[in-house]
């Protein structure tokens, strides 16, 4: 593993560490035995280390994504994408650092936009799309928002033996 993925799995396991942690320049270089300037050699800032994080996750997520697609992504339809996307949070490996560096780019408008640009092309809609097929489309998105939010945090989480009928409830809304 080069340094770059080094340490940007080292920041993400600072979002993860017991209590909560947060990503600084000094942390995330201590976190994988680098020294701070050995660290900014490949993120000069703060801010180029989150974007770079925001977009590892990203890389990641896009990664299960795809793989629960069942044709390539430019010939996905709206619905398989939707369905891809409820999968993953459902059933992905998602942790409180994915739910940390959603949060934080909800507050940092850079972050923010790196995060939708990677994630708008799956559930950005059609307009032409007839709104109740909108509706049911846009219901299980927010399903998957919310379940991946429970499991990531811990707070609330939904039972393990819930997975299948939560899947069964979506496939329902996504269904032709």
């Amino acid at each position: 593993m080069n340094a770059r993925q080094r340490i940007l799995d080292g920041a993400l396991d600072l979002l993860r560490a017991e209590g909560g942690g947060t990503i600084t320049l000094d942390a995330a270089a201590k976190r994988v035995g680098l020294t701070k300037p050995g660290l900014m050699y490949h993120f000069p800032t703060k801010e180029a280390l989150m974007v770079a994080v925001v977009d590892h996750v990203a890389d990641r997520w896009e990664r299960m994504l795809l793989d629960a697609l069942p044709v390539p992504f430019g010939e996905a339809s709206p619905r398989q994408r939707i369905r891809a996307y409820v999968e993953v949070a459902v059933t992905g490996e998602l942790d409180r650092a994915d739910f940390a560096i959603c949060s934080e780019a909800f507050y940092q408008p850079t972050l923010g936009t790196v995060w939708s640009r990677r994630f708008e092309p799956w559930v950005t809609l059609p307009d032409d799309l007839p709104d109740a097929e909108r509706g049911l489309l846009t219901a299980a998105r927010l399903l998957a928002d919310g379940y991946w939010m429970a499991a990531a945090t811990g707070v609330l989480p939904v039972p393990e033996r819930d997975h299948r009928p939560v899947m069964a409830v979506v496939d329902g809304l996504v269904a032709p």
